[in-house]
């Protein structure tokens, strides 16, 4: 099972371990990727970053059991891991840093280039967990890792429920809400303002190959729409079945009160 799931901003080197579709790289633990501009055609670093400003082996990611770190082989300037669910969050590497643990589940790596900047995302989308139902001395063993590992505090699992709202309240029958619906749901939330369509979709597809790891493949006569209906539809089917989302979730999404009233006032 992967640990880290690496976006590159441009296409991952043909061949690298772990590379996959479309142009990811999946890591397990112990898996290492180099980053930086490289060596023409040498294929000496898994995640290219061509600009002249980019030492050619700038770094290294790691992957751990449930996170992952970062290596600076810059000798004068820090690399920047920013939090994309944080409100400007961010950590700093230093130079010469050698892995640097970082614990954000949604990451953008920054270096400073002589286009400005040059960057890749990097998820972590396993966490391990305690297993609640073990007394502490029960007994050596290893760490339980949950099969769907989800922050309730993300932007994500706000999406999920806003998803399954209808069929929490209404029952198996609930119609499933579009992205621009999820959006305009959320859109109270102060964490919610700027949610659009496309980025309600980005957490759907986040949550659908790297959370819950459906096989969503090509439905058969469908176009992109019907796709992504019968991937929200398998999304809140496996969510409410397993009971990743429930009823007391339902408190973390706007008051459905105050968003008719601005409705009516608008």
């Amino acid at each position: 099972m992967e640990t880290i799931i690496v976006q590159p901003s441009g296409p991952v080197r043909p061949g690298a371990a772990g590379a996959g579709e479309p142009g990811l790289l999946y890591m397990g633990p112990g898996d290492v990727a180099d980053f930086g501009r490289g060596l023409p055609g040498s294929g000496d670093v898994s995640i290219v970053l061509p600009d002249p400003g980019i030492s050619r082996r700038a770094g290294r990611l790691e992957a751990a059991e449930d996170y992952w770190r970062l290596s600076n082989f810059s000798s004068d300037c820090a690399y920047v891991v920013e939090n994309l669910e944080g409100a400007g969050e961010y950590m700093t590497v230093a130079p010469r840093r050698l892995g640097a643990p970082v614990p954000f589940e949604f990451s953008r790596v920054v270096l400073p280039a002589l286009s400005g900047t040059a960057e890749f995302k990097v998820f972590a989308p396993q966490h391990a967990f305690l297993d609640e139902r073990s007394m502490p001395g029960a007994g050596a063993g290893e760490q339980t890792v949950l099969p769907y590992a989800l922050d309730v505090t993300a932007k994500y699992f706000l999406v999920l429920v806003a998803l399954c709202e209808p069929r929490l309240r209404e029952g198996s029958d609930g119609a499933l809400p579009g992205a621009g619906d999820i959006a305009e749901r959320l859109r109270p939330l102060e964490s919610c303002r700027g949610l659009t369509r496309s980025a309600v979709n980005y957490h759907i597809d986040y949550l659908a190959f790297a959370k819950l790891r459906l096989d969503v493949g090509e439905e058969p006569g469908a176009d992109g729409n019907g796709r992504t209906g019968a991937k929200r539809a398998r999304l809140a089917m496996l969510a409410l079945r397993f009971g990743l989302v429930r009823e007391e979730h339902l408190a973390l999404l706007p008051s459905r009160r105050r968003a008719g009233a601005q409705g009516a006032g608008a």
